[in-house]
């Protein structure tokens, strides 16, 4: 989620102008709903939602998590890590779902991106350093993370693949209770309770062999993403120019949910397993 390297400044101007884009249609919704509320004579309880129709500023004004993305990417010289290309594939799934309930691995630059452009859900961080969510939060305190602790290395990946093999890794459920190796069980209960609509995997450190690897977190990501009740999640893997990411999004993701490659970005489509009784893991 974080990087030293710097985006283009085009990238930070396309950013942007996406903000603004959701602002003119966040705007536009409301203007139409004014209009249809008034030609419909409801006019009683479209004041209850925004008195003193049509004059009122309040009925148009920008919502709070907006405009404070729109002044954070203004002000600052850092941008996200993700190419433009990487997140519009992301933006518009956010596009047709949101609000809705969007899990990340990872706390960065792009957070309060990924906070704004699902307005009205819930996003939440999941970040392995406990230090850089205590400076996250000191600039952006109404983001919602969490601090997890992973106990695995980038240079155990070949024996946790072998491990992921065995059908224990193959069983649908919580993974509180997974007897699988690669099940996060430490995340707060809520996460586990919660069924995601996106999940994005951009963490946690996996560029050198001592890192924590995202082995643990893409089979989580699937396996959260199967056990839901019904329906179906959305989920993203970045980096898949690296071995780690590419060898696990495609073994327990399956490339047969595989939908779209962008860049460095894999999104995936996992439907429910519990609403079919002898799914096969990947299809």
């Amino acid at each position: 989620m974080r990087s030293k390297n710097q985006s283009p400044v085009n990238t930070k101007i396309i950013i942007l102008g996406l903000f603004f884009l959701l602002l003119l249609s966040v705007i536009a919704w409301s203007s139409s709903s004014s209009f249809i509320a008034e030609n419909d004579d409801l006019s009683d309880s479209a004041a209850a939602a925004c008195p003193s129709l049509p004059s009122t500023p309040t009925c148009t004004k920008t919502p709070p998590s907006l405009a404070n993305a729109l002044v954070h990417y203004v002000t600052t010289n850092i941008t996200p890590q993700q190419t433009l290309k990487e997140i519009s594939v992301s933006s518009r799934v956010l596009e047709k779902k949101s609000p809705c309930n969007f899990l990340i691995f990872g706390l960065g630059h792009d957070s309060l991106m990924w906070d704004s452009l699902n307005h009205g859900g819930r996003t939440v961080f999941l970040e392995e350093e406990k230090a850089w969510i205590e400076h996250i939060r000191e600039k952006l305190p109404t983001l919602e993370s969490y601090h997890v602790t992973y106990e695995t290395r980038v240079n155990q990946a070949d024996e946790l693949i072998e491990s992921g093999m065995e059908d224990d890794c193959k069983v649908v459920g919580d993974p509180r209770i997974s007897r699988c190796q690669l099940a996060l069980k430490g995340f707060p209960d809520d996460i586990y309770n919660t069924e995601w609509d996106l999940i994005m995997v951009d963490a946690p450190t996996g560029y050198h062999d001592e890192a924590p690897g995202r082995m643990n977190a893409i089979y989580t990501a699937g396996l959260m993403s199967r056990n839901r009740k019904n329906g179906e999640t959305d989920v993203f893997v970045h980096d898949v120019d690296r071995s780690i990411e590419d060898k696990f999004s495609k073994f327990f993701l399956c490339e047969g949910y595989l939908t779209e490659q962008e860049g460095r970005l894999r999104h995936f489509v996992i439907p429910s397993h519990r609403t079919g009784s002898g799914k096969p893991f990947c299809p």
